[in-house]
């Protein structure tokens, strides 16, 4: 393999990781707080990625604009999902929840099919992500660029958020324990809001992007991607958010790397994902960088 081939594949490993790397924060944050896997996050995903199809297509809305719209509107999404399908269920159960999650996630699957048609629709993407950058013989498309930096930027806010705002205190706060924030009087309700509005709005971008590298849209295009974020998540060390990230950028990384050094093992490119979680829980069951936690039932 030439040093170009091989800086192909760094870049498209990045971009990919980078993807991941979005949509497990939504999952990482959710359990944080809730102890709560939102099975459902991937759908959300799919969501974004199709209200922006619709914007873009049917309106004359500017792509940009379409692009802050449609996570915003996904972001609001996340948080009607939780009151409806999550809130009325959190003193239940764990298993309960957990349940109700699968089933919201089944719902959005078919009321996507059935509101958005089972066929495949591409993807519109903007001419200025289209095009393709040449660097030292390396062909790299600019989308492949753009999504490691917005994946920067809004990483960034994201901690800007968590560690200097009230909320993101409060945030912290639920996550170390429940029982004692809701005693000091924090809005319990505001912040899980907000978390779930949070973790959707990066799931929306994540769907977004995903759209304008691979852009076929469907009505299940959530389902393996959200698997693999929920993966990533649980590698990095679920309810840890730069955990979250690193095991969006592994799992990125290898299934690129494991395409391009064993091309032979193309089709076990998902077993690669699941093989790699068992190996990681074996040797550290809480993660990279999760902690031991004591679940309540």
């Amino acid at each position: 393999m030439s040093i170009q081939e091989f800086m192909q594949h760094l870049v498209n490993g990045t971009s990919l990781g980078s993807l991941y790397a979005l949509i497990a924060i939504g999952y990482t944050m959710v359990y944080g707080i809730l102890r709560l896997i939102n099975f459902a996050h991937g759908d959300i995903f799919m969501l974004g990625a199709y209200i922006t199809y619709y914007g873009i297509a049917y309106t004359p809305i500017p792509w940009w604009l379409v692009f802050i719209l449609s996570a915003v509107i996904t972001g609001v999404f996340g948080m009607v999902l939780e009151k409806l399908a999550y809130k009325p269920l959190r003193s239940a159960p764990r298993i309960t929840i957990m349940i109700s999650a699968i089933g919201a996630s089944f719902l959005l699957q078919n009321l996507g099919v059935l509101v958005f048609g089972g066929r495949p629709k591409a993807f519109p993407i903007p001419e200025v992500l289209s095009k393709t950058l040449v660097v030292g013989g390396v062909s790299v498309a600019i989308v492949s660029v753009v999504i490691p930096i917005i994946t920067i930027l809004l990483l960034m806010g994201l901690t800007f958020i968590i560690q200097k705002t009230k909320t993101g205190m409060a945030m912290r706060a639920l996550s170390k324990d429940y029982e004692a924030a809701s005693l000091m009087g924090i809005d319990i309700n505001r912040v899980i809001s907000f978390t779930f509005f949070i973790g959707s709005f990066l799931a929306a971008v994540g769907g977004i992007l995903w759209g304008t590298k691979y852009p076929q849209l469907m009505p299940l295009m959530g389902v393996m991607p959200g698997l693999k974020c929920f993966i990533a998540a649980v590698i990095g060390g679920i309810g840890n958010i730069t955990g979250a990230v690193i095991g969006g950028f592994i799992l990125g990384l290898g299934e690129i790397m494991l395409i391009a050094f064993l091309p032979t093992l193309t089709g076990y490119r998902d077993a690669f994902s699941f093989i790699l979680l068992i190996v990681i829980l074996l040797v550290k069951p809480t993660g990279l960088m999760g902690e031991k936690m004591t679940e309540k039932v």
